[in-house]
């Protein structure tokens, strides 16, 4: 019997998880199983730690204006050294020793995606206007993992430095994606108990958010998940390498569940 193939799903991992390799091999090892049970994966990726380090190789300053980094001609060329360079190589490699035909691109090969400048103070810093989503389909359809780092490219002909999270949810939209996980550091959005909420609509985010009981570093977290689901995603995951091969964490959706959050 052939195997049923589900719909797509992309995944975005933190280029600050990668440098490990033991964090590597586990995620390869998760992204292969859901694979083998019918999966068609599509993983885009950061690479923002290691980026400052070659930066500060380099002697260029690190700056940021709401959470994106200010690139400067010479901040975009090492960012595309370290994002289509090293940090996509090695996760192909890892992806390819747990079995995947994997494939590492950028927002750059081909097309994939096209972006338009965010703003003149941020410099060569884009935001996804266009994703070649038959491009994307030929490869998945193929049996292919792409593996994209988020440098990508402008109308105007120049390199732009995309934030992994915007690349993600573009390309999650254009291809109707069934779900987005965000693989982070956390199991997902915890109630003032540390109990899991595993359902939550965007008004209830928002009035976690208001209510004081999503705080801190989950704020962006949570921020970047309804960002998605404004970008046309059905459905948002946030949840952590454990709950990437068991299904868990907490799912985002435009419809309400019952959590007893007050929205």
């Amino acid at each position: 019997m052939a195997l049923e193939l589900l719909p797509p799903q992309v995944f975005k991992v933190s280029g600050s998880d990668l440098d490990d390799p033991a964090f590597s091999q586990r995620f390869a090892g998760c992204i292969a199983l859901a694979a083998r049970q019918g999966a068609r994966p599509i993983v885009v990726h950061g690479g923002g730690k290691e980026l400052t380090a070659l930066l500060g190789i380099l002697q260029i300053e690190s700056k940021f204006v709401d959470g994106l980094r200010v690139t400067d001609a010479r901040a975009r060329d090492a960012a595309l050294m370290v994002l289509s360079g090293l940090a996509n190589k090695r996760l192909v490699v890892a992806f390819i020793a747990a079995g995947l035909d994997a494939l590492g691109v950028s927002g750059l090969d081909a097309g994939l995606v096209r972006v338009s400048p965010v703003s003149d103070a941020l410099g060569y810093v884009g935001k996804p206007v266009g994703v070649r989503a038959n491009l994307l389909r030929a490869w998945f359809e193929a049996g292919i993992v792409p593996v994209i780092a988020p440098m990508s490219l402008g109308d105007d002909g120049e390199i732009y430095n995309v934030n992994a999270d915007h690349v993600a949810g573009a390309v999650a939209a254009a291809v109707d994606a069934s779900m987005l996980t965000f693989v982070t550091n956390v199991p997902g959005v915890l109630d003032g108990s540390k109990m899991l909420f595993p359902h939550l609509s965007a008004a209830e985010a928002e009035a976690l958010i208001r209510n004081g009981v999503i705080t801190g570093g989950m704020v962006p977290k949570v921020r970047t998940a309804l960002e998605a689901l404004e970008a046309g995603v059905q459905r948002v995951r946030i949840t952590d390498l454990d709950g990437v091969g068991t299904g868990g964490g907490t799912v985002f959706t435009a419809s309400t569940f019952i959590t007893g959050v007050t929205p």
